[in-house]
């Protein structure tokens, strides 16, 4: 598949860059840059969500877990450890190369943990809408003395 650079446009467009950011993050996807380490999206509740990664070969002192400004970043870094005397490896199925993965969050989606369990790193997110954003249902009512008064004055 061929590759667009979409650099011309940022200079000439105000506002889209967004638009052109997801583009290459696309682009990076079908070109096999973006394919590891496989992860699963899922919905624990209504307002809880669960990122799964397959991170086999990895410690919790392997990995770096950050969010900032609505992004959550993953970064995984095998250490290489002084002494450790490997064998010749006739094949390699396990990956053990670095990875730096990064997901969007929505607005006001916090991250509440995250856990290693057999070879899957778990991050638990929740969505936490503030009270002033929340829906709220505004009570209806008639005060027909208020509205006499009204037009008594306007008359």
């Amino acid at each position: 598949m061929r590759h667009f650079d979409l650099s011309p446009l940022y200079r000439s467009t105000v506002g889209f860059d967004r638009l052109f950011s997801m583009m290459d993050q696309m682009a990076n996807v079908e070109n096999g840059t973006g394919g590891y380490p496989p992860y699963n999206i899922e919905r624990t509740g209504e307002n809880a969500y669960r990122i799964t990664m397959a991170i086999a070969g990895f410690g919790e002192s392997d990995l770096t877990i950050e969010v900032k400004e609505n992004t959550l970043s993953i970064h995984g870094e095998k250490a290489a450890k002084e002494g450790e005397e490997r064998g010749d490896v006739l094949y390699r199925g396990i990956a053990e190369r670095s990875f730096d993965r990064r997901f969007q969050l929505a607005d006001h989606v916090i991250v509440r943990g995250a856990a290693l369990e057999n070879g899957l790193l778990h991050v638990d997110l929740v969505r936490e809408i503030p009270e002033a954003l929340k829906p709220r249902t505004i009570e209806i009512t008639t005060n027909t003395d208020e509205a006499k008064v009204i037009d008594q004055k306007a008359a």
